[in-house]
Order: C-alpha cells, then sequence, then structure tokens
C-alpha cells in the first residue's frame, strides 16, 4: 500500500470514495512511511498511531453503511502544533506548554473531524511560530526533504516536509507574515494564506492577532481548495470573523483547468518584490513562468507599491508588541509549565521570572522585549503607531495595484532553502527573507505559493507568490490552477514526483533531471 502516499488527497478521495481502498488502509499506510522517514526529517512532533487508525476504522464503517461522506472523508491530515486539539499534545513548538493536551478543538481541527478527516499528528513549528526555518522549535529541527542539510521553511516548516515528503497528502498551517507560503516555496509544496477572517482563528494559540491566519498546505492547488471548503467560513466563536458567503474555492481551482482560463487575466509584477537580493535562478524561474503566462493569452503589467519597502520595518514593530500582549497569559499559572526560582523565593513575580526564563527560547524572548518596548509609553506614538500607519499605506497601495490588475504575482521567497544555521546569527537577515510574502498579511489580502521549478544553481525548489484582493480568494485557485497545468505539461510530471527518493536505503539520492 506505499504507492498510496503518493496519491493527491483528491485521487485517494476518489479510492475511498468507490472503496477500492479503505481509510484504515491510508492510514496506516501514512503512518507507516511516517514510521519509515520521520527519524531523518523531524516533520512530527506528535505521531496519532492508533487513535488515527480507530478514526479511520469509524469512517468505514459509515461509508459500509450508505452514509453519504464529505468527499475528503479517510483522507488523512497532518496539524500544524499551533492548532488546538483535544486529543493531542499542542506546544506551540515551545518547553513553557510541554505536554499541554486543550480540553478543546480548534474550530478549523473540528471542522476537520466533522468532515471525517483522519488527523495524522503534529507537526513541528519554530516556538509561538516566530521564524523562517523551524530552527526555532524548542524540539529540534525539521529537515527540508530536498536537502536535509537545509531548512524546510517557517515557522510552518514541519507541515509543509511532512507533505513534500509524502507522509501526509495534506496539513493545516497558519501563516502571520508567510509561514503557510515560504515552507511551501522551499519545500515544493503548495501553500494558501485565506483572507483575514475567511478561516476562523478560534483555538490556533495567538502570534500576533490582527496577522495570524489558518489556512491548507497539500501537493496541488486542487487538493488546497478541497481542505479549503472544509475549514473556511463563519465561526461564531471567531470575533474576526467575516460573515460573507464563499464561493466553492474547488470548483474556482477546476474551473482554471479548462482551456483558456488565463486568457485576458491580467497579471501584475510588483516592480518592489523583485532585484537586488533576490537568488538569480529564482528570478531566471520567476522570469520563465510570466513568459508562459503570456503565451496562455494573460497580460501581463508591472506595478508599483512603493510603500513596500518599508513593510517588514513595520510588520517587525506590529507584530512583537502584538506577541507581547498575546504571550503575557504564560505566566506559570494558567498553562504551561512551572519553574520554581533558585532563591527559593515563591512570589508570584519570581515564579513567573523562573518559567518565562526557562519556557522561552532566545526568539521568543527577543520579540517579546522589542514588542514591550514598542508599546511603553512615549514610544507607543514613535513605533507601534508609525507602524500602524504604513500599514495603511500598504493597504492603499494594493488597492490601487488591483484597479489595474486582476491577480499580483512575485516569487514566493528572494531565494531557495538556505542552509541550517545561515542566518541564526543575524536575525535581520532572517526577517528579511520574508519581505515578499509579510505585505499580504498588513493588507490581509489572500495569497498562494505554487511551485515553479527548481533553481539551476542548486536544484532547490522554487515558489511563485499569487496575491488576489480580500474576500477574492477563489480567483487564486482559478489562475493558481491553471499555472501549475501548464508547468506540468511543460514539465512531463508534478514537481514532487522529482524529489530525492525518501525510502530508508534510497534516501536523499541525487536530484538528476531536474527541470
Amino acid at each position: 500500500m506505499t504507492y498510496l502516499t503518493k496519491l493527491s488527497a483528491a485521487a485517494l478521495s476518489e479510492l475511498l470514495v468507490s472503496k477500492q481502498v479503505s481509510a484504515v488502509e491510508a492510514t496506516r499506510a501514512h503512518l507507516d512511511h511516517i514510521t519509515a522517514v520521520d527519524t531523518d526529517l523531524h516533520a512530527f512532533l506528535h505521531v496519532a498511531g492508533d487513535a488515527a487508525l480507530d478514526a479511520a476504522a469509524k469512517i468505514d464503517a459509515r461509508r459500509a453503511a450508505g452514509e453519504v461522506l464529505n468527499p475528503l472523508a479517510g483522507v488523512p491530515i497532518a496539524i500544524k502544533d499551533v492548532l488546538a486539539t483535544q486529543d493531542m499534545p499542542t506546544t506551540a513548538g515551545s518547553k513553557i506548554l510541554e505536554g499541554w493536551v486543550p480540553p478543546y478543538d480548534a474550530t478549523v481541527v473540528a471542522r476537520l473531524r466533522a468532515a471525517g478527516l483522519i488527523p495524522l499528528g503534529k507537526t513541528n513549528m519554530d516556538e509561538f511560530a516566530m521564524g523562517s526555518s523551524t530552527e526555532h522549535s524548542a524540539y529540534g529541527v525539521t529537515r527540508n526533504p530536498w536537502d536535509r542539510d537545509r531548512i524546510p521553511g517557517g515557522s510552518g516548516g514541519g507541515s509543509a516536509a511532512a507533505v513534500a515528503s509524502f507522509q501526509a497528502p495534506l496539513a493545516l498551517g497558519s501563516d502571520t507574515g508567510g509561514s503557510i507560503r515560504q515552507p511551501a516555496a522551499v519545500t515544493g509544496s503548495v501553500g494558501v494564506k485565506p483572507t483575514y477572517g475567511g478561516v476562523s482563528r478560534y483555538g490556533a494559540i495567538a502570534l500576533a492577532s490582527s496577522l495570524d491566519q489558518v489556512g491548507p498546505v497539500s501537493r496541488t492547488v486542487y487538493d488546497a481548495a478541497l481542505l479549503h471548503d472544509v475549514i473556511g467560513g463563519h465561526d461564531p466563536l471567531d470575533s474576526t470573523s467575516l460573515t460573507d458567503s464563499w464561493p466553492s474555492m474547488a470548483a474556482a481551482a477546476q474551473a482554471g483547468l479548462t482551456d483558456g482560463a488565463l486568457k485576458g487575466v491580467r497579471v501584475g509584477v510588483i516592480k518592489e518584490l523583485a532585484g537586488d537580493g533576490f537568488q538569480a535562478g529564482v528570478t531566471q524561474r520567476f522570469t520563465e513562468t510570466l513568459a508562459l503566462l503570456v503565451a496562455a493569452g494573460a497580460e501581463i503589467t508591472e506595478v508599483s507599491a512603493p510603500n513596500f519597502e518599508y513593510a517588514v520595518a513595520a510588520y517587525y514593530l506590529i507584530l512583537p508588541a502584538e506577541a507581547s500582549s498575546n504571550l503575557a497569559r504564560f505566566d506559570s499559572v494558567r498553562f504551561g509549565i512551572r519553574v520554581n526560582p533558585a532563591s527559593g523565593s515563591l512570589t508570584s513575580e519570581h515564579v513567573m521570572s523562573a518559567t518565562r526564563e526557562a519556557g522561552f527560547g532566545d526568539e521568543v524572548k527577543r520579540r517579546i522585549i522589542l514588542g514591550t518596548y514598542a508599546l511603553s509609553a512615549g514610544y507607543y506614538d514613535a513605533y507601534y503607531g508609525s507602524a500602524q500607519k504604513v500599514r495603511t499605506l500598504i493597504q492603499r497601495d494594493f488597492a490601487a495595484a488591483f484597479s489595474q490588475v486582476d491577480v499580483l504575482v512575485s516569487p514566493s521567497a528572494p531565494t531557495t532553502a538556505f542552509k541550517f544555521g545561515e542566518k541564526l546569527a543575524d536575525p535581520m537577515a532572517m526577517y528579511i527573507n520574508d519581505v515578499t510574502t509579510i505585505p499580504a498579511n498588513l493588507a490581509g489580502i489572500p495569497g498562494m505559493s505554487i511551485p515553479i521549478g527548481l533553481a539551476p544553481e542548486d536544484g532547490l525548489p522554487v515558489g511563485l507568490q499569487i496575491m488576489a484582493p480580500a474576500k477574492a480568494d477563489a480567483r487564486l485557485y482559478t489562475v493558481g490552477a491553471a499555472i501549475e497545468q501548464l508547468l506540468e505539461a511543460r514539465w512531463g510530471r508534478t514537481m514532487l514526483s522529482q524529489a530525492p527518493a525518501l525510502t530508508p536505503t534510497e534516501m536523499f539520492a541525487s536530484k538528476e533531471g531536474a527541470v
């Protein structure tokens, strides 16, 4: 049954619906593959094991009884450890929450279970989603399936690595400044950040509440659309949840597979998201993809977004400020571990200090300090207030751009996956890696990353970012599916079919035949 792990979620769904394969067989195949390869990759922090098989057996029983189920019922899925799960630990990659099992499910997890998807386990991440490389997890790094010496992106490197290494056909991630799209780009997978408020954040451990968004990770655009349809929609438990009615994202993706889907589509290339600092191979694949769009009938226009120059600076004031507020709840009383100070003093102040010192990693402490400073008396207007003004200017840049074009495109990341340790000593170098993805979070618009080939100089995946106006998520799926189809027709295969072998005896073989 090992072939089941190589199938897309849609293809696996067809076998399940037709009863050619049982949910138990599909789940066991993925659990066996996790056992075979995840010792090296460390995509998972917790594997559901027997609980996953029990859930799969219930789906098989319901299907055998003739119950009409969601098309994805019985399909396995991995869940980023930032999302609350009442039957598995939820640590957000931090020691301060080690062993914590929530008393409830996040709304998106509850919706997965209701639709019959099978949670395989929880995936590794940068602590409290702070990072671009998954090197800041308290539980060790996750390795990129394309090259174990390189990062899988962050903060959701575990989810992207699990999907790219065929340990799960689908995964959930969260995206605060690119934490779904950037890992997707460097692992050759598909990642989507929905419109802010389009998918519930209830039960997602908050980093920056005005920026965080939960979304799908998959191997195809259509698979992402199927998952988006399951998790999206209004949630009364989330005060920021939009009440809009949403079209089917799966239908939108299917529309992208029709002839002429890109004809007349106005595509804007953002002038400020290119040039210096972008790897040559990334630029080459991006330029080639634009040429492919022109050949398919799309209209390419360069647009300017002058305030994007300040996006990274504004983001790294807004995010730490909101993070310092959100993480104040981890006080040794309400959640997680409790550490008594060496001095023996058990005052609440000393216990809190000792607990936070032991429980938080360096990056979390750095951002708490930055955020507390930005919010302090005398500095609020100069820093946090000014950053919010820049945010408004960036939103206006997007509005002006979308008055000219239907979608905007850029590379998903300025480089391919970098090596472990390469940027750890220089936090600013790590922060700048999010330069292309941050603007969409500041504006609350949807964004998608799809693979567009391998960089010639290192044979590693390159991603294309597609952005649409707020609430126009369906447009992403139509355009994304159309581009994906064009690229795969040119290659004669999928991106991940080119990835190094992950069997125990052939793990990480050479990358011959890369496109």
